[in-house]
Protein backbone atom coordinates (compact mmCIF):
# COMPACT_ATOMS: atom_id res chain seq x y z
CA UNK A 1 0.00 0.00 0.00
CA UNK A 2 1.31 3.15 -0.90
CA UNK A 3 2.22 5.81 2.20
CA UNK A 4 0.09 9.06 1.91
CA UNK A 5 2.49 12.04 0.59
CA UNK A 6 1.40 15.66 0.23
CA UNK A 7 3.27 17.74 -2.41
CA UNK A 8 3.90 21.56 -2.93
CA UNK A 9 5.95 23.93 -4.81
CA UNK A 10 7.22 26.97 -3.45
CA UNK A 11 9.12 29.87 -5.05
CA UNK A 12 10.65 32.94 -4.13
CA UNK A 13 13.65 35.16 -5.82
CA UNK A 14 15.60 32.70 -8.20
CA UNK A 15 14.94 29.63 -5.83
CA UNK A 16 12.78 26.79 -6.76
CA UNK A 17 11.65 24.21 -4.06
CA UNK A 18 9.65 20.90 -4.56
CA UNK A 19 8.04 19.70 -1.05
CA UNK A 20 7.02 16.37 0.24
CA UNK A 21 4.88 16.09 3.32
CA UNK A 22 4.93 12.69 4.18
CA UNK A 23 3.10 11.77 7.95
CA UNK A 24 6.53 11.16 10.20
CA UNK A 25 8.27 12.79 13.15
CA UNK A 26 8.95 16.00 11.72
CA UNK A 27 12.88 15.73 10.53
CA UNK A 28 13.06 17.82 7.73
CA UNK A 29 15.47 16.89 4.60
CA UNK A 30 16.91 19.39 1.84
CA UNK A 31 18.93 17.73 -0.85
CA UNK A 32 19.64 14.92 1.13
CA UNK A 33 20.89 16.83 3.76
CA UNK A 34 19.28 17.12 7.45
CA UNK A 35 18.26 21.20 7.92
CA UNK A 36 21.03 22.20 10.29
CA UNK A 37 23.60 20.86 8.57
CA UNK A 38 22.44 22.73 4.91
CA UNK A 39 21.12 26.00 6.14
CA UNK A 40 24.03 28.06 7.98
CA UNK A 41 21.97 30.15 10.01
CA UNK A 42 19.14 29.67 12.64
CA UNK A 43 16.69 32.22 10.62
CA UNK A 44 16.67 30.03 7.77
CA UNK A 45 15.47 27.61 10.27
CA UNK A 46 12.82 29.93 11.31
CA UNK A 47 11.57 30.85 8.31
CA UNK A 48 10.92 26.98 6.48
CA UNK A 49 9.12 25.76 10.11
CA UNK A 50 6.79 28.77 9.99
CA UNK A 51 3.94 27.09 8.33
CA UNK A 52 4.79 24.13 10.41
CA UNK A 53 4.11 26.39 13.40
CA UNK A 54 1.47 28.47 12.66
CA UNK A 55 -0.77 25.19 11.93
CA UNK A 56 0.54 23.16 14.49
CA UNK A 57 1.70 20.56 13.09
CA UNK A 58 5.73 20.24 13.67
CA UNK A 59 5.78 16.76 15.13
CA UNK A 60 3.04 15.32 12.67
CA UNK A 61 4.88 15.18 8.62
CA UNK A 62 8.54 14.29 7.65
CA UNK A 63 9.61 17.33 5.26
CA UNK A 64 11.65 16.17 2.17
CA UNK A 65 12.38 19.08 0.17
CA UNK A 66 14.39 19.47 -3.17
CA UNK A 67 15.50 22.99 -3.69
CA UNK A 68 17.15 24.38 -6.85
CA UNK A 69 18.77 28.13 -7.66
CA UNK A 70 19.05 31.08 -5.51
CA UNK A 71 20.99 31.84 -2.25
CA UNK A 72 20.14 30.86 1.24
CA UNK A 73 17.29 33.14 2.04
CA UNK A 74 15.49 32.39 -1.22
CA UNK A 75 15.50 28.79 -0.80
CA UNK A 76 14.59 29.09 2.55
CA UNK A 77 11.41 31.41 1.25
CA UNK A 78 10.64 29.02 -1.42
CA UNK A 79 10.75 25.93 1.17
CA UNK A 80 8.25 28.08 3.55
CA UNK A 81 5.93 28.65 -0.06
CA UNK A 82 5.96 24.79 -0.68
CA UNK A 83 5.58 23.57 3.13
CA UNK A 84 2.42 26.14 2.81
CA UNK A 85 1.21 24.81 -0.20
CA UNK A 86 1.88 21.18 0.87
CA UNK A 87 -0.06 21.75 3.96
CA UNK A 88 -2.93 23.22 2.70
CA UNK A 89 -3.37 19.59 0.62
CA UNK A 90 -3.17 17.88 3.43
CA UNK A 91 -5.93 19.93 5.32
CA UNK A 92 -8.38 22.53 3.47
CA UNK A 93 -8.90 23.50 7.13
CA UNK A 94 -5.33 25.05 7.31
CA UNK A 95 -6.10 27.91 4.49
CA UNK A 96 -7.34 30.76 6.43
CA UNK A 97 -4.53 30.43 9.07
CA UNK A 98 -1.72 30.23 6.47
CA UNK A 99 -3.47 32.83 4.76
CA UNK A 100 -3.75 35.09 7.08
CA UNK A 101 0.28 34.94 7.81
CA UNK A 102 0.93 35.37 4.46
CA UNK A 103 2.22 31.67 4.05
CA UNK A 104 1.00 30.99 0.55
CA UNK A 105 1.33 34.37 -1.29
CA UNK A 106 4.45 34.21 -3.81
CA UNK A 107 6.87 36.91 -2.88
CA UNK A 108 7.15 38.42 -5.92
CA UNK A 109 10.08 40.83 -5.11
CA UNK A 110 13.01 39.45 -7.82
CA UNK A 111 16.55 41.03 -8.50
CA UNK A 112 15.71 44.17 -10.41
CA UNK A 113 17.72 44.51 -14.03
CA UNK A 114 20.46 46.68 -14.91
CA UNK A 115 19.96 49.90 -16.78
CA UNK A 116 22.41 50.98 -20.01
CA UNK A 117 24.71 53.93 -18.47
CA UNK A 118 24.71 52.89 -15.41
CA UNK A 119 26.94 50.25 -13.02
CA UNK A 120 23.94 48.35 -11.46
CA UNK A 121 20.48 49.30 -11.13
CA UNK A 122 20.39 52.01 -10.15
CA UNK A 123 23.83 52.65 -9.20
CA UNK A 124 25.53 55.60 -11.21
CA UNK A 125 29.15 55.97 -12.37
CA UNK A 126 31.27 58.19 -10.14
CA UNK A 127 30.25 61.78 -10.89
CA UNK A 128 33.73 64.24 -11.82
CA UNK A 129 33.28 67.55 -11.61
CA UNK A 130 36.17 68.12 -13.49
Amino acid sequence: MAQVQYYGTGRRKKSTARVRLVPGTGNVTINGRDAQDYFPYETQLLILNQPLAATETQGTYDVLVNVDGGGFTGQAGAIRHGIARALLQADPEYRSTLKSEGYLTRDARMKERKKYGLKKARRAPQFSKR
